[in-house]
């Protein structure tokens, strides 16, 4: 459990013990190493009883054959977990040998400041207030709105970004639904940055900025991310407290009314995959799902960012059933991709979620495809493990440059194809 966090050396202060990561790659090529993977899920069920926090997938009943399987070990545990691997046969490998250490090296941006970075990670009430500044600087771009209250109070601010015209179709992009990828509202901010530093600039961003309006909610979980900063780096859910258990928080991406709590999504309180008591039960995703619904008119795209993996995601992910738009969307996701690796060489893998990666009901993307939004898509950014939710700074810069260049041709692409 991580204990504090210190805002002057920005340094994640937690147990002094050395917490891993691994991988295990389970084969099963012929019949022996598919029994491989029998005694592999078996032992991941063992694993549970060592509390081990699954980072991909996010379950131990997501696991299945040649799926590479990462997950961290408090460090009392990690020689017990580590002599169960060699035990039963299994190769694998140490992604993270020191977790604190791999938390400190987070933040290597050696310029830090007081305020506002672009560059660097920004706790909550930097972030907050930023989004007051970047609309009071940009009046003619950039308005800021409130869409409701967090679980524990706080405001969610949404940015409406574009400039002012009559009967503007728009598109609704979010980040941080869960705590711990930190990578995902460090693209919302460098977005807006974009389109307010880049408009009159850029040919397509103006053009983009003139025709359509985009609504950019930050932060969806707040209070947990908040908490990554405060008491648990590694926290993904929201801060809920449930009755009749002690544990806390929802995934807010299993609480969307779409194949709610069936495939990919747990009833128990205390798993990281929680899907809530009900749909749309986490006031986090109340208010995001009310106002898409007030504004399903204009609203022709919805993109939410996530980390980490490399994807480029599409319905469905509650069903292994192919979206009517499948073609479409297919296309388009395989284009934005090419866009996103023309800079950095980075290699995404698209495709429908529940097959590219995994089952999960209740996701927001699935929901809004359903309401009748029909390019819905679903980010997983850098990287594919090296240091998963613990992405540097460094690495911020270039993760949203990338990005940036999908989002802003599956943006054009509506444009061009309005409904």
């Amino acid at each position: 459990m991580i204990k504090r966090f210190s805002t002057f050396s920005n340094q994640i202060i937690f147990s002094p013990y050395r917490q891993k990561v691994f991988r295990v790659i389970p084969q099963n090529d012929d019949l022996k190493n598919h029994s491989h993977m029998y005694v592999f899920l078996g032992l991941c069920l063992h694993l549970l009883f060592f509390q081990v926090d699954f980072w991909q997938p996010d379950s131990v009943t997501l696991v299945r054959p040649k799926m590479q399987v990462d997950f961290r070990v408090e460090a009392e545990k990690s020689f017990k977990v580590e002599d169960l691997l060699k035990e039963n046969g299994m190769e694998y490998q140490v992604l993270i040998d020191n977790l604190q250490a791999a938390l400190n090296a987070q933040f290597d941006n050696q310029a830090r400041t007081a305020g506002h970075s672009y560059v660097k990670y920004n706790n909550w009430n930097t972030i907050a207030a930023w989004t007051a500044d970047i609309a009071a600087q940009n009046p003619d771009l950039v308005s800021r709105s409130v869409i409701g209250k967090t679980y524990e109070g706080r405001p969610m601010y949404l940015l409406k970004v574009g400039k002012s015209g009559s009967n503007k179709k728009a598109i609704f992009m979010d980040c941080g639904f869960h705590a711990r990828e930190w990578i995902s509202p460090a693209f919302c901010q460098w977005f807006v940055k974009e389109a307010v530093e880049t408009y009159g600039k850029d040919t397509v961003m103006t053009t983009l900025l003139d025709k359509l309006d985009f609504y950019v909610l930050p932060v969806v979980n707040i209070d947990g991310y908040i908490y990554t900063w405060t008491n648990d780096r590694m926290w993904r859910k929201t801060r809920s407290k449930h009755a009749g258990s002690t544990c806390i928080g929802t995934d807010p991406n299993r609480n969307f009314n779409a194949g709610w709590c069936t495939l990919g999504a747990s009833k128990s309180a205390c798993s990281s995959t929680y899907c809530g008591p009900a749909p749309e039960s986490e006031k986090e995703t109340k208010a995001l799902a009310d106002f898409i619904r007030e504004h399903l008119s204009t609203i022709k795209a919805y993109l939410t960012i996530h980390s980490y993996s490399q994807l480029l995601l599409f319905p469905y992910s509650y069903t292994y059933s192919l979206p009517s738009d499948y073609e479409e969307l297919n296309s388009i996701a395989r284009a934005a991709s090419k866009e996103l690796a023309s800079l950095y060489n980075t290699e995404y893998t698209y495709g429908p979620g529940a097959t590219t990666i995994y089952p999960a009901s209740g996701g927001s993307d699935d929901w809004a495809y359903n309401q009748g939004i029909k390019y819905s898509f679903t980010f997983e950014l850098r990287d594919t493990g090296r240091y998963g939710f613990l992405l540097p700074e460094s690495q911020i810069k270039p993760t949203c440059e990338e990005t940036l260049l999908a989002v802003k041709y599956i943006a054009n692409y509506v444009l061009e194809h309005l409904y």
